[in-house]
């Protein structure tokens, strides 16, 4: 459903930002662009909007994945969905069985699909995290991926060359700290 198909139900604009940033895959990624370029609010409301909205189902996941996991697994499709998105997940997340609540952080922070709130949920389920050092290392990791795609969306390539290099910086320090 694209964000006028929501308006068309009569949702103000605030809500519809607010269910983007809840759904899976589009998370504030996807509710950020809408809230800044199509909804012209301002960035600040925008940012606040999508991370309240990418948090609201997260304690909610890290309290019941394992369960939905097991319960959905029953069902052949839901198994093999489920079975892939835990191994993609277990290879994408060595950051997070070495460093825990810090790799989690990093983990979520980068804006790429497949590594939001919804994912960081699921991985600090498969890695033991508790739900309280998991919901902070999420809720950093949002604000910090909040910050990036506001910067992307306001600074168009500039903002992505930023990012970029931002990016590549951190790669290049955790490169480093891991060969000395």
């Amino acid at each position: 459903m694209s964000p006028e198909e929501l308006l068309s139900l009569g949702l103000p604009r605030e809500l519809v930002v607010l269910i983007i940033a809840a759904l899976p895959i589009f998370e504030l990624r996807g509710a950020l662009p809408v809230a800044i370029n199509l909804f012209h609010f301002p960035w600040y409301y925008a940012l606040l909007l999508a991370i309240i909205g990418n948090l609201v189902p997260v304690p909610i996941l890290l309290l019941v994945w394992g369960g939905l996991v097991k319960l959905l697994s029953r069902i052949s499709v839901f198994e093999r969905a489920f079975n892939w998105l835990i191994e993609r997940t277990k290879r994408q997340g060595k950051v997070i069985e070495k460093y825990r609540g810090i790799g989690l952080a990093l983990f979520v922070a980068v804006p790429l699909p497949m590594t939001g709130a919804w994912t960081g949920a699921l991985a600090a389920n498969i890695f033991g995290l508790r739900f309280g050092s998991a919901f902070l290392s999420i809720a950093l990791g949002v604000f910090v991926a909040g910050a990036i795609v506001t910067s992307l969306c306001l600074l168009g390539w500039i903002g992505a060359v930023i990012v970029g290099i931002g990016l590549s910086g951190l790669i290049t320090f955790a490169l480093w700290k891991r060969l000395r």
